[in-house]
């Protein structure tokens, strides 16, 4: 199985970015791994939100294919790491890979829900589009640490 995180524009912040590039280069050793990046769209100032989504939408689903589609969503499950870890591994046996998709400013269209094979919630907290990405490419190495049985989660 091959784990893809599906993301609307790219990082602007380097710092994160550089923390992105550390948890992807620990993930190597786990499992096959890859960041995909939409470009932002082109005169977005000039689409409306529900324009940005449909745009946005269509190239989301160009990227899904006939891979399982997780949206990192607000309205998700939630779930402790150890969940997350056993949710991983119940997908590692299924065979297929997953894409994580975390959609622009605006969320996702109708379109890319009714796709969707599921949705995660990271918190019910609002985090920026930029955090999030370091955020669960962290949650996706802990879960891996934790399947090996390492000392990297503490519980």
């Amino acid at each position: 199985m091959k784990l893809t995180l599906l993301v609307v524009g790219r990082t602007t912040d380097k710092r994160l970015e550089a923390l992105i590039d550390e948890y992807r280069d620990r993930l190597k050793h786990y499992i096959p791994f890859e960041m995909k990046v939409i470009p932002e769209l082109k005169n977005a100032k000039n689409l409306s939100q529900a324009q940005q989504k449909t745009a946005e939408g269509e190239l989301i689903l160009h990227e899904a294919g006939n891979n399982y589609v997780v949206l990192l969503d607000e309205h998700g499950k939630e779930m402790r790491s150890i969940e997350f870890a056993d949710w991983l591994q119940k997908r590692q046996t299924a065979g297929r890979d997953v894409i994580f998709v975390i959609g622009g400013p605006y969320g996702f269209a109708e379109s890319v829900y009714q796709r969707a094979d599921g949705k995660i919630s990271l918190s019910q907290m609002t985090f920026s589009h930029q955090m999030i990405r370091l955020l669960f490419v962290e949650q996706i190495y802990r879960a891996m640490t934790i399947l090996r049985g390492e000392p990297y989660h503490h519980e």
